[in-house]
């Protein structure tokens, strides 16, 4: 963790007031290029945005950030209650138990186009529960937190005394500084052959060559820093943010998209898998330590993916800000 306070060090005499919260960076806000027209559809067209300055935690929040918010408040995530079945009309009680998405590798190469090849839902598997019920966090306190729904998220943020980022918000902040760059550090994936991020390396989702170090998430700060000091922008886990989710191009390969029967009573979107249960869906951001270039290149800040309120996966966590 000695760069986390390395950063923390240098931004200390930059910032223009002091942060509301430890371990926080001055956003300076400004008007930037969101989004891309040389990537995947959704993410067109690039265009114009301003925001305002905000401060941002440095690191994803983390299972002892997490785990400290329920111990103080007794609070019960998504994932570990059962469903209320009213929200799920015709689904046997078996289907509502506590469960959570889970990434299982493939053994062999699968048909890329149906995610459901490495995407299991796990009775029992939850924020303190990764892999599933035999899995603990003992040794992942410094892990981004992961199985939080989008209630559980904006929860935290609240007894935190912070927010969730918008998308401009987030994309900005991710771009470090840099106008039009590819990734948060610039435009090489891997400049002079060093990993600046969680990613997937080899054949997705059967072979990982674990060039980078990790095979699942890695504690938060463990790769560089981007131009304002915030770790872990581009991979590790995904990240949630306050927008619904809009469509500009149809999404031609949703790799990280789950629909989980957890949907709430909103007609936002409609999932076709489930035609009586309307499912709205935020925008989330970053890609993970599942997106390789063989199948998900979202490691980039103009990525984005629509993910379904209710859902909570092995890969998705949160920043938080404060105006």
């Amino acid at each position: 963790m000695t760069k986390l306070a390395d950063t923390e060090r240098k931004l200390a005499g930059s910032t223009p007031v002091r942060p509301p919260h430890d371990r926080m960076v001055w956003i300076p806000g400004g008007t930037f290029l969101m989004g891309s027209d040389k990537h995947y559809p959704e993410e067109a067209p690039a265009h114009r945005v301003t925001v305002g300055g905000f401060w941002m935690d440095i690191c994803t929040v983390t299972n002892r950030d997490f785990a400290r918010f329920v111990e103080e408040t007794g609070y019960v995530t998504a994932a570990e209650r059962p469903a209320n079945p009213d929200d799920y009309p015709g689904w046997q009680p078996d289907m509502l138990a506590p469960s959570s998405v889970v990434f299982i590798k493939a053994k062999q190469q699968v048909d890329l186009r149906d995610h459901y090849n490495w995407w299991v839902y796990v009775r029992g598997a939850n924020w303190r529960r990764p892999r599933g019920p035999a899995s603990s966090i003992k040794k992942l306190a410094d892990h981004p937190v992961v199985h939080v729904a989008y209630e559980d998220a904006e929860a935290y943020a609240k007894w935190a005394g912070k927010e969730l980022p918008t998308e401009a918000e987030w994309e900005f902040a991710a771009r470090g500084g840099l106008e039009g760059a590819e990734f948060p550090w610039g435009d090489e994936l891997t400049p002079d052959g060093m990993h600046m991020a969680n990613t997937w390396q080899g054949e997705f989702p059967y072979r990982n060559t674990l060039d980078d170090g990790f095979e699942y998430t890695a504690p938060v700060g463990s790769f560089p820093a981007n131009g304002y000091g915030l770790y872990d922008m581009a991979g590790n886990v995904w990240q949630w943010t306050t927008d619904w989710y809009q469509e500009h191009g149809q999404i031609d390969s949703p790799c990280c998209t789950v629909d989980n029967p957890r949907g709430a009573k909103r007609e936002d979107s409609l999932d076709p898998r489930q035609p009586a249960i309307r499912i709205p869906r935020k925008v989330m951001k970053g890609g993970s330590h599942l997106c390789a270039p063989n199948y998900c290149r979202r490691y980039r800040p103009a990525a984005r993916m629509a993910q379904p309120v209710d859902t909570s996966t092995s890969h998705l966590g949160f920043h938080c800000i404060v105006h």
